[in-house]
């Protein structure tokens, strides 16, 4: 068994690490102070062939495959959180669906300048009442003439009213099946489409430079034409898209736990007490010990899926264990380096601090920790006795 990545994806590591270590580690903490959304720094991606790593070359993607995309997560996140998740936000959800049930057509007005950089997009599942209860939306969508009118709203999405947003993909009701089960459709609604309301930038805990609102859509009319896939199925497409996301949301927190770790590790070799580095005592180095040891194990666990994922393997289990663990690994590490820092780590203005707010949503985000040992608990007791 050969754990060492290929000498390409450790080239592109090194090349994104450079990158986010001098475009946006430096001016992280300000962007997040000020809520401000990086755009520059998105379209400096796009440029390094970055924003369509799992899209199709075709579209102008990079086809780069999930374990290229960790590597490369690993280095985003660990220079910061919000510019990762609003990546991965992107590369992810907001665009798969386009990939894997678009037209050729819509690939090519929608697909191709999002794969490319020139463009961001989002998606919206979420809305007051209906989160991990996916089949619980309420938004409607019925049949005009040409097309299809929304009413509804949404709520906690990324990406979509930053300046270089393209627009949002919609999962809305379209009606109900002879069995009596709802059906919904998926639709790519532009930014500025009539009837299409963008709220305030929402103030969060962490992610201060995530751009993530809420969305209204009031006698919203859109095409045919914006319909992606079957308007009866839209909700199976959506969910052919969340293993993806949940190896994208591990990966993030990797990166982390990664960061967290480091920092836990620098600070105790800086900080002296009783005339000494504080990492000569036993109980700052068995906590370091801990702290690395659990991010090694996350680590391996989330490029496992990727792998599996590239392979074309099953991958359904270990995209929610890697996602469950490192989610749940990179809260812990981040306190325990919040620890180590003592009274520092406490103060805004410390690096560890951001990471450490930023962390609690990672056991939130793309199906919470309890939806995830559901999954796996089904799975686990549906799999065959050796």
């Amino acid at each position: 068994m050969d754990f060492s990545l290929d000498p390409e994806i450790v080239s592109l590591k090194k090349m994104v690490r450079d990158f986010a270590d001098r475009e946006i580690a430096p001016h992280a903490a300000g962007w997040s102070e000020r809520h401000e959304f990086p755009v520059e720094v998105f379209h400096q991606l796009g440029r390094l062939g970055l924003m369509g790593m799992l899209l199709p070359e075709r579209w102008g993607g990079a086809e780069a495959g999930h374990v290229a995309y960790v590597a490369v997560m690993e280095e985003l996140g660990r220079a910061d959180q919000s510019v990762a998740a609003a990546w991965n936000a992107h590369s992810t959800i907001a665009s798969l669906p386009l990939a894997l049930f678009g037209t050729d057509e819509q690939k090519e007005r929608w697909l191709r300048p999002l794969a490319e950089g020139q463009k961001l997009a989002a998606f919206g599942l979420t809305e007051p009442d209906a989160g991990s209860d996916a089949a619980g939306i309420i938004t409607r969508a019925r049949r005009a003439d040409g097309g299809w009118i929304l009413n509804g709203a949404k709520l906690f999405i990324s990406n979509a009213g930053t300046a270089m947003t393209l627009g949002v993909t919609v999962l809305a009701q379209t009606g109900v099946s002879e069995a009596g089960r709802k059906e919904f459709g998926a639709f790519f609604v532009p930014t500025g489409t009539a009837g299409y309301g963008l709220g305030e930038p929402l103030k969060k805990l962490g992610w201060g430079a995530l751009d993530t609102r809420e969305l209204s859509f009031t006698d919203c009319f859109v095409g045919d034409d914006h319909v992606i896939g079957d308007p009866r199925a839209g909700l199976t497409h959506f969910l052919s898209a969340l293993d993806p996301g949940r190896i994208s949301v591990a990966a993030l927190s990797l990166s982390l736990a990664q960061a967290a770790l480091e920092m836990g590790l620098e600070y105790s070799k800086e900080r002296h007490q009783f005339g000494r580095p504080i990492s000569s005592f036993q109980a700052i180095g068995h906590k370091l010990a801990d702290m690395a040891t659990e991010v090694e194990a996350a680590r391996w666990l989330v490029y496992r899926a990727a792998w599996l994922a590239d392979e074309g393997l099953p991958h359904r289990k270990e995209a929610a264990m890697a996602k469950l663990y490192a989610s749940e690994v990179a809260n812990r590490v981040a306190s325990a380096s919040v620890q180590i820092h003592g009274g520092y780590g406490w103060m805004r203005e410390s690096r560890i601090a951001r990471f450490y707010s930023d962390a609690k949503i990672l056991e939130i985000g793309e199906g919470t920790s309890e939806i995830q040992r559901n999954i796996i608990s089904r799975l686990i007791l549906d799999a065959p006795t050796r």
